[in-house]
């Protein structure tokens, strides 16, 4: 098994504009979708000011269906976030100081992956995931023996 870095051995890459990727992936708090009427579910996710950070960095939705997400950019520079939807992609613009919104369709458990693609911003850190709960559907299985479950 290979040796897991700890914090301190990577110090370069445990800052904003370090080397390489300014953060690593997946760092940050984890936060959860609000259920509301219809099965629709609702969140709201940050940039702080001087952190070029989504907050939270993953975002955990129950199920699969409709997610309202709203973005914030609280920082005093301009950034934007590269959305998936069923297949296809949504594109939020967020000059500095500024909000939007973002109606997003995700059927499939699973894990997706969004970032700002403005100038260098994914590879200083700002990346994110919304984890997709649940189990996938029947028709979509593969045909093998049942897989324990955590």
């Amino acid at each position: 098994m290979p040796k897991v870095p700890k914090k301190h051995e990577m110090p370069e890459l445990d800052r904003q504009n370090g080397a390489t990727l300014g953060r690593m992936l997946g760092r940050g708090s984890v936060g959860d979708a609000e259920e509301v009427s219809g099965g629709k579910m609702r969140a709201t996710i940050r940039i702080p000011e001087d952190e070029l950070v989504y907050e939270p960095g993953t975002l955990f939705v129950p199920h699969g269906g409709v997610l309202e997400l709203t973005l914030i950019n609280d920082d005093k520079n301009t950034h934007c976030a590269v959305l998936q939807s069923n297949g296809d992609t949504q594109f939020l613009w967020l000059v500095n100081h500024s909000k939007g919104t973002a109606t997003l369709e995700l059927d499939g458990p699973g894990y997706y992956w969004y970032g700002s693609t403005t100038g260098n911003d994914e590879g200083r850190g700002l990346t994110g995931a919304i984890v997709v709960g649940g189990d996938v559907p029947e028709e979509a299985r593969l045909d093998r023996p049942p897989q324990p479950q955590p």
